[in-house]
């Protein structure tokens, strides 16, 4: 897991082959005038981006989540969301088999520590990383970019 502003997004393009243009397009956005939907960026990645009200932590831990072929990069737009996380390796409880179509297996575990993100802050998840993910009160935008892996 990585959490830092976009402003310093270019740090990150040697990690993935695919991170130099997902930071490039994030960077090239006006991120308050972006419109709620899916669409495709490039070839492997693809951005969502949501506008609603933050949930309680409980509610966020009944889809404490990772997957296996995507590394999520989440970033908060407006407002202050809080994520839970824990590593993969410590997680003993999944809920259910892996979803291969969704790319997304859940877990009944607790995360092991959270932590906010305020206005142009990301975090990357990568497949080891369970997160709970849209805890907060009132509206949150966020946009989370799908990296295949």
């Amino acid at each position: 897991m990585i959490i830092d502003t976009l402003a310093n997004g270019d740090q990150y393009a040697a990690l993935h082959p695919r991170f130099k243009a997902a930071f490039d397009h994030l960077q090239s956005l006006d991120l308050q005038a972006l419109e709620v939907g899916r669409y495709d960026v490039a070839d492997g990645i693809k951005v969502i981006v949501s506008d609603k009200d933050g949930v309680s932590a409980e509610t966020a831990a009944g889809k404490f989540e990772c997957h296996n072929k995507n590394i999520d990069i989440q970033l908060c737009i407006r407002g202050v969301e809080t994520i839970g996380w824990k590593p993969r390796n410590d997680c003993k409880s999944p809920k259910g088999e892996f979803n291969e179509e969704k790319d997304v297996i859940f877990y009944a575990d607790a995360p092991d520590m959270y932590f906010q993100l305020k206005d142009s802050q990301f975090v990357i998840f990568y497949p080891n990383d369970v997160h709970a993910p849209m805890i907060g009160e009132g509206p949150i935008k966020k946009l989370v970019v799908k990296v295949a892996v």
